[in-house]
């Protein structure tokens, strides 16, 4: 399967090579195609210097089975999915490993409406990619063969769109706001949003240079805009990763916000103006942050990680607000995927009244807590393992959550616990790493 979590994602130039790239997009556009309207894609992508290579391997691609490509340069992710809908495409593809590291990189798919592929659709273009000989067929000629146009005015487009998500007729003057795009693909669109807004704005990790992008800065290393933060004498402090679809807040005190209480905090604001129905979580959420839910009369479903699920319990619950723990918060009235800079906006309006950040998010009290991530070798289907039944058994009698799962797009084991007693949940954590690296030990 070519597809993981969040799309197509390996090492440019390895696993994703650019026969798979191109082989990809053939695949892809040869899927949209039998449903195709106006035989238009918009290409997007982050910062990585890879993304050359592999944004004109797609292209070629799709202008050989006869889409005319539209490349729009770095873009965030949900911009990308903005795009897609907004321009009448038929389907639109950001290139980006999102958090990984400058040698990854990535293809990710919206379909016409700005939604990502169902897995259904995923397994059709699998199925479409190992097969040679409809790939060949698909192959356009004379004057069926597409155009590609690079366009730069398309930023304008989704800076108006998102700033209709801020408080109409408020603004964000006297504010001062640390942002840390990653050197990724907010790098442009971010301070222009806060600087229209009238905030006064500083900007760290702006200046990408193809191989910086998530170095040392961004959502993954909040501590260098918490530096910042304190430093500036800031009200507040935004972080997103490469692809901003995902955010992190710090505090004037330059305190790291939880992604939960973050959630919770959203929520209650959200429910008071709104009214809310309800909203989605992944089931790697703290115990602490369901119970702020309850007590604040907001319901809530839980859904398998990852935010193409999160929008999926959204729209057949009718949710307008849906989050994970890792920063990805979705406002489906203003985006189909997580965007980082939409969910900044809201936070930044609750401190219009002269709250101070860390007062906001004072609210909600978390169970402990422990993620960590452990690099293995190969992904052997956890049901397997041999005497994983007894260690969960051993846990649940100790009253300690657990989550065990591999991540979607890198060869890691991620092992998340929750207890009220913190000893007994450091000692746990030293038991499970043990456990699985005797059965999973990288070598």
């Amino acid at each position: 399967m070519i597809f993981g979590t969040d799309g197509i994602r390996g090492k440019a130039g390895e696993d994703l090579n650019i026969f798979k790239v191109i082989k990809s997009a053939l695949a892809i556009g040869i899927y949209f195609k039998k449903s195709a309207n106006t035989n238009k894609v918009i290409v997007g992508k982050d910062t990585r210097k890879s993304g050359y290579m592999i944004e004109n391997a797609i292209v070629s691609a799709l202008n050989s089975i006869g889409f005319n490509v539209y490349q729009i340069g770095p873009m965030p992710t949900p911009a990308v999915a903005f795009l897609s809908e907004d321009l009448r495409c038929d389907f639109a593809i950001m290139i980006s490993a999102s958090h990984n590291p400058y040698y990854d990189n990535g293809i990710k798919v919206f379909d016409a409406n700005g939604l990502k592929l169902s897995e259904e659709a995923e397994k059709e273009i699998n199925k479409l990619y190992n097969d040679e000989k409809e790939l060949l067929s698909a192959l356009a000629t004379d004057a069926n063969i597409g155009f590609a146009k690079r366009i730069d005015d398309v930023i304008g487009r989704y800076v108006v769109h998102i700033k209709n998500s801020f408080l109409k007729n408020h603004t964000l003057k006297n504010l001062r706001i640390v942002i840390d795009c990653a050197n990724g693909a907010a790098y442009k669109v971010a301070p222009l949003v806060f600087n229209e807004l009238g905030a006064d704005v500083f900007c760290i990790g702006c200046e990408p240079n193809g191989v910086n992008i998530n170095d040392n800065c961004g959502a993954l290393h909040a501590n260098t805009l918490a530096k910042e933060v304190k430093r500036l004498r800031a009200d507040i402090g935004f972080a997103f990763d490469g692809d901003a679809d995902r955010l992190v807040v710090v505090d004037e005190k330059g305190d790291i916000i939880n992604g939960d209480v973050l959630i919770g905090v959203l929520a209650k604001h959200l429910n008071k103006y709104k009214k809310i129905k309800g909203i989605a979580l992944t089931k790697m959420s703290n115990a602490g942050l369901l119970e702020f839910l309850q007590e604040n009369n907001i319901n809530y479903i839980s859904t398998d990680v990852g935010d193409k699920y999160i929008l999926k319990a959204m729209q057949e619950n009718d949710f307008i607000f849906g989050a994970e723990q890792s920063g990805h918060i979705i406002f489906s009235e203003f985006a189909k995927t997580g965007d980082g800079i939409v969910a900044a906006l809201q936070v930044a309006s609750m401190l219009i009244n002269n709250k101070k950040a860390s007062e906001i998010f004072a609210d909600i009290k978390l169970f402990p807590q422990v993620l960590c991530n452990l690099e293995i070798k190969e992904k052997i289907p956890l049901e397997k393992i041999k005497g994983i039944n007894e260690l969960k058994k051993d846990l649940e009698a100790r009253k300690i959550s657990y989550l065990f799962r591999y991540s979607g797009t890198e060869k890691l084991l991620r092992i998340l616990l929750e207890c009220k007693n913190e000893k007994e949940l450091i000692k746990a954590k030293k038991e499970c790493i043990e456990f699985f690296e005797a059965r999973l030990k990288n070598e």
